[in-house]
């Protein structure tokens, strides 16, 4: 994909935030060439607004397949995500929680990215990826360095990843085993949806704290 192509992608992504209404395609390797941050007061980022609108979000099945059941869970989950972040100023975005943790919304996007990127990329597929937050000597970048990429960039970039993990597991039988191994353990693809539906039923649980935290807002 050339440059500019890329940045065509990332224009897209931007103007369809929703993770379940973002087209199949190839992940954003240069974000960081594509745009950069730029640092701003408290003042500035009270006054801008995020770009997240409000979701629309499918509820899972109350039966069927396997399969169905699993992905219809992992994407309600993915599109809760961005429903507790939507509405919200960039300040707001990026409140963390009460000391001494130091979660935000912004972090938990931007963690979840890497999280699709490195069970369904790295693992199940063998690929070699660019991680878009962590860093060699930060490995907690994702949830502390919020000023390393805009954040309508990492709502498109979230959204693509979580496209190219679907694009992924779709090709592939439920019992098919992952390429690499990731901490000792060897997994197949329906290990890695279950762990995916775990780890965003926990992060949604931080959300939902979150978000009350900030403006009171509550719903499942």
């Amino acid at each position: 994909m050339t440059s500019v192509a890329r940045e065509g992608e990332i224009i897209r992504a931007r103007e369809r935030v929703q993770p379940t209404h973002i087209p199949d395609g190839g992940v954003l390797r240069s974000w960081r060439t594509l745009s950069k941050a730029v640092a701003r007061t408290p003042a500035q980022y009270a006054s801008v607004m995020s770009p997240i609108p409000e979701p629309t979000r499918e509820a899972p099945p109350n039966a069927g397949p396997e399969r169905l059941q699993l992905e219809a869970w992992l994407d309600f989950y993915r599109t809760t995500l961005v429903q507790k972040c939507a509405g919200l100023s960039d300040a707001k975005l990026t409140t963390p929680s009460t000391p001494p943790s130091n979660l935000t919304l912004l972090g938990l996007v931007r963690h979840m990215t890497f999280v699709e990127q490195a069970w369904f990329e790295t693992v199940f597929a063998g690929r070699e990826v660019d991680e878009y937050y962590k860093l060699l000597d930060d490995r907690e970048a994702d949830f502390t360095n919020l000023d390393s990429a805009p954040i309508a960039d990492v709502f498109a970039l979230y959204a693509t990843a979580c496209a190219t993990s679907r694009e992924i597991a779709r090709a592939h039988d439920l019992d098919e085993m992952a390429a690499l191994e990731r901490r000792g353990r060897h997994v197949d693809l329906r290990w890695i949806l279950i762990h995916m539906i775990e780890e965003y039923a926990r992060h949604c649980g931080h959300a939902d704290l979150l978000r009350e935290r900030i403006d009171g807002a509550t719903g499942d």
